[in-house]
Parts: structure tokens; sequence; C-alpha cells
């Protein structure tokens, strides 16, 4: 598949974006390495533009799983510099397990929502994936809270992934944030009890089975939208796409009117090497350009205020994050994990 134009006009702005900004002294190393559970190809034209524009080298390493379990074994002598992962939960796994350091940044600081980095600097949120509703395009629906998903009406129409996926524990961590523990059982057994289909597959398999006429609504990732609506006319995805329209929650008990959103981030790592270049490729990366691109490529919003978003994304509405501090919704992961395997959710 062709390059889209304004995606080659992002990579040649990032390109140009002002080389001086990330000069590196002759005395410095000329490479970070990034330890990353994000699928390389997602983030490679932003690593390679910051190479271009620092002359920094980028060493990246994936690590599908057990990334604190690998750092923690390399020890003082591990090469990374900087740990990226999804899921505010990682992030914070990575913080708890001692293998992050607190960096000052007065780019990071500035650009990223105090609610969105650590207070002490040891993590950083790098873009948001709001949980929204997906529901089949004819359907007349303009609202909803994520309540709503164990009302009776919905029995054998709603589809969702494992419970036990990290995007839905922290989604039930969220619930239990606003809701209480009890009252969030209460709403996973009437979730379970709605369910067209066993909780599991991705994302994309709830606008697949929306199609197919299995479920009528489910919850996922508005990204996924935005990777399915812009596919190739005629693919699988784009088909699946073209059958869903999105709506964005709330929490019936949140003032705010919020939706729940989770993170992909980044931290230095407690032995970086090369920190002073970690914390270039961290500024970078919330960098306008950078932040562009995270938009329009991967579909994911921004962190930093004022970039344009893709066209799906945008026509979604603004996003009113729900304020609640991630660090908080996070305190709640064990006992989601626990009440998910209470009601058999994915049974």
């Amino acid at each position: 598949m062709s390059m889209r134009p304004q995606m080659k006009s992002l990579l040649r702005t990032l390109a140009l974006a002002g080389a001086a900004a990330f000069a590196v002294p002759a005395h410095a190393a000329e490479e970070v390495s990034l330890y990353t559970t994000r699928e390389p190809k997602l983030i490679q034209p932003l690593l390679d533009a910051f190479t271009k524009e620092s002359g920094i080298k980028v060493n990246t390493v994936f690590v599908k799983d057990g990334l604190l379990e690998r750092v923690k074994a390399e020890g003082a002598k591990s090469p990374a510099d900087v740990l990226m992962t999804v899921d505010i939960g990682n992030l914070l796994d990575l913080v708890d397990g001692g293998v992050t350091q607190a960096v000052k940044s007065q780019t990071l600081e500035s650009v990223i929502p105090a609610n969105l980095r650590g207070a002490d600097g040891k993590w950083f949120a790098l873009s948001l994936r709001d949980r929204v509703l997906y529901v089949e395009k004819d359907l007349k629906l303009e609202s909803f809270r994520y309540e709503d998903l164990a009302d009776p009406k919905w029995k054998g129409k709603v589809c969702i992934r494992s419970g036990q996926h990290p995007y839905n524990t922290a989604m039930v961590a969220s619930m239990i944030a606003h809701d209480g523990a009890e009252a969030t059982e209460k709403w996973l057994r009437g979730v379970k009890a709605n369910l067209a289909r066993k909780a599991a597959g991705g994302d994309r398999d709830v606008a697949r089975d929306i199609l197919g006429g299995i479920c009528d609504i489910g919850l996922a990732n508005a990204y996924y939208v935005g990777h399915m609506k812009n596919a190739e006319a005629g693919t699988d995805a784009r088909k699946w796409g073209d059958a869903i329209k999105v709506i964005r929650p709330t929490f019936a008990n949140a003032k705010s009117g919020g939706t729940h959103v989770n993170v992909s981030g980044a931290a230095v790592a407690a032995n970086a090497p090369n920190k002073a270049n970690a914390i270039k490729l961290l500024d970078f990366l919330v960098s306008e350009p950078a932040q562009a691109l995270y938009a329009q490529a991967n579909y994911e919003y921004p962190v930093r205020k004022g970039v344009k978003l893709d066209p799906v994304i945008a026509s979604f509405g603004e996003l009113k994050i729900d304020p609640l501090p991630l660090t908080e919704i996070a305190k709640f992961r064990k006992q989601a994990s626990e009440l998910v395997d209470k009601v058999g959710f994915d049974n």
C-alpha cells in the first residue's frame, strides 16, 4: 500500500523540524537504546525522524513480554536507556519494580498534563487511547454510559475481548474507582449476561462481529477505528470499520462526564548509560510534529494540545477525558482482575 500524502507531509515536517534543538555535544554518545513492547513498525517513522534530526542512533529492542523481568535481570549493566510500553498499569509496574529513574525536563513538564505523568518524573504518557462504544451504524443511539452495558435490554447484543486483557482490567479498575467494588461486581455480571459470544478476540473483532450480525454494540479502543475506516476499500478491515459508528461513553457517577482513557508511555531506565540522549528522545516524542504522527499515523490521541487529528478520529467530537488520575485507577487493577475471575467473565 502506498503512503498517504498526509503521512509523507508529516514525515517531511519531522525531518525538517529543527536539528539545533536536538544537537548532541561531541563528547556525548551518539546513540540511545530503546526497549519497547510496542510493535516497532508503529513507531519506526518517529525514531527515524529523531535520528535524522539529532544524529542520535536509536537501538530498538522489541520485548513482547516480560519487559520488567528482563531489565531487572540485566541489572546495573543493562544497556536500556528508554523503556516504552502501553497501559498505565504496565508503566507503573516498571516504576514499582525499580527499573526507572526520575528525570527533569521542562519540555515534558510543560507539554504533558500533570495527570498524565508521574509527579516524580518517573513515567510519562506519550499518547492516549479512549475506550469507546462501537455501535451498529444504523442503530439509533446517541449517548451511552459505561454502566449501561449491563442493562438487560442489551442481552445477547454485546461483544468484547477478554476481561483479563489490560485494556479491560483498566476499564474495570476505573469502574471500581467510580462506583465501588460491589457495584462493579454486579455490573460485570450484568455485562457477562448480555454477551452475544464469549469474551475473546481483539478489539477489531468487535467491529467484525457487529458487521456479521452477532452483536449490536461493544467496548473497544477508538484508534482501531482509525485503522479500519482508513483501510483500502474492499478489504475486510474497511468493511468492519464502515459497519460501525462510535460513541464516547461516560460514567454515571462522574460529575465530569469524562471518557475512560489509557496510555502509551515511556520512562528513562534506572541505569541508562545515555541518560541525556534518553531525555532528548522523550522530548522529541512530545514535539508537535511527532505528536501529529502519533495522531495521524497511529490514530492515537495526542497528549500535546492543539495537534491536528486524523479526520476519522476528529469526527467523534471532542474528547473529554475522565479527570480521575490514572494512578488512582491503577490502584484497583489487582482487584479488577480478581473480580473478572470471580464472575467467570471469560468462561
